[in-house]
C-alpha cells in the first residue's frame, strides 16, 4: 500500500515541476521588469516569491530522486 501512495505522490511531482518552472520563469521577467523600473518594492516581492518556488522545486526534485537501495 505504501509503495502505491508513493506512485501516486511520484506523479503529482512529475505534474507539478513544468509548471513550477514556468512560474519561476514568469516571476524571473517580473523581476527583471522591477529591476529596469528600478522598482525596490517589486523586486523584493519577487525575489521572496522566487524563493519560495526554488524551495517548492528542491523539495519535489528531492522527493523524485529515488532513495539508495530501494527498487523501483
Amino acid at each position: 500500500m505504501e509503495r502505491v501512495i508513493q506512485a501516486l505522490k511520484r506523479t503529482d511531482a512529475e505534474q507539478r515541476i513544468p509548471v513550477l518552472r514556468m512560474e519561476m520563469d514568469y516571476e524571473l521577467l517580473n523581476l527583471h521588469e522591477a529591476m529596469l523600473a528600478e522598482d525596490l518594492e517589486k523586486m523584493e516581492q519577487c525575489k521572496q516569491k522566487l524563493a519560495k518556488l526554488r524551495q517548492e522545486m528542491m523539495l519535489l526534485e528531492a522527493y523524485q530522486t529515488p532513495l539508495a537501495g530501494t527498487k523501483s
